[in-house]
């Protein structure tokens, strides 16, 4: 489909123009993951959620909503590809459990390919703000953290830095480019399964310029500053002032909803 670039860049609070380079990668990147919302809720409201690209848009654009990874990446790399950018799916495990004891299709994320590649992921709630190179072995400091990008030529790891200073594996990923419809099996068990952690609990989280907000059922959780990752940045054992809250009832968060995330049920 074509995408309705205008309709995307007002969603995101984007203008002006945007070259295929690495510096609108970034500042795409970073604006779609301080506006568009992180967030599960259909698979408890009983709202099918399918890989097409027009549904994506009409949900996370139109009607403004967020969605899980499936949905934010997969939009995401329609609108590079829009903008001329080459952009891959790539199929990724979460977590430090090898490939072979993981769920296939868990979670997905993106190579764009400029001058240099890079590792672009809007759909793995709080994770990087900025796209990380993809062949840079070291250590990438961000204001959000320390990240590292290791692979070797067919299959990576993606980690981040504690204030501990050890490395903590985010994901696995395999280089080898897919289709949206791919994802469809993974889609699926988190839409369904008992074990998937989204059909637990509900959870909308949305990443704030100096920090993020969280509903996690009837439960409120915000964040000023960043966690140990950015702490480790800076050689110190974190700054961030956590508060969280119950809420009174069901009228609560759906108010929230409408407020502070800019979702009608």
């Amino acid at each position: 489909m074509d995408i309705d670039i205008a309709a995307y860049c007002a969603r995101i609070g984007v203008s002006g123009p945007l070259p295929p380079t690495a510096a609108t990668l970034r500042r795409l990147h970073h604006a779609h993951m301080l506006a568009v919302p992180f967030e599960n809720l259909d698979i408890h409201w009983g709202r099918p959620i399918v890989l097409e690209e027009a549904r994506l848009f009409e949900k996370l654009v139109t009607q403004r909503r967020g969605g899980f990874c499936y949905e934010q990446n997969g939009l995401f790399a329609a609108v590079l590809r829009e903008l001329g950018f080459t952009v891959d799916l790539l199929e990724a495990r979460v977590g430090e459990k090898p490939w072979g004891d993981g769920l296939p299709w868990d979670h997905m994320t993106l190579q764009v390919t400029l001058k240099d590649r890079w590792l672009a992921d809007v759909g793995f709630g709080d994770g990087f703000r900025e796209p990380l190179l993809l062949d840079e072995a070291g250590p990438q400091k961000r204001a959000d953290g320390i990240w590292r990008v290791q692979h070797d030529g067919c299959e990576g790891v993606h980690s981040s830095r504690t204030a501990a200073g050890d490395w903590q594996i985010e994901y696995r990923f395999r280089l080898r480019p897919r289709q949206l419809a791919d994802f469809t099996p993974g889609c699926e068990h988190h839409q369904h399964a008992p074990e998937s952690h989204f059909t637990r609990q509900r959870m909308c989280s949305l990443a704030t310029k100096t920090g993020r907000i969280t509903l996690s059922d009837l439960r409120l959780i915000e964040t000023e500053g960043f966690p140990s990752r950015a702490a480790a940045a800076r050689g110190k054992t974190g700054n961030a002032r956590r508060q969280e809250r119950d809420l009174a009832d069901e009228a609560e968060f759906l108010q929230l909803l409408r407020e502070r995330f800019g979702i009608e049920p």
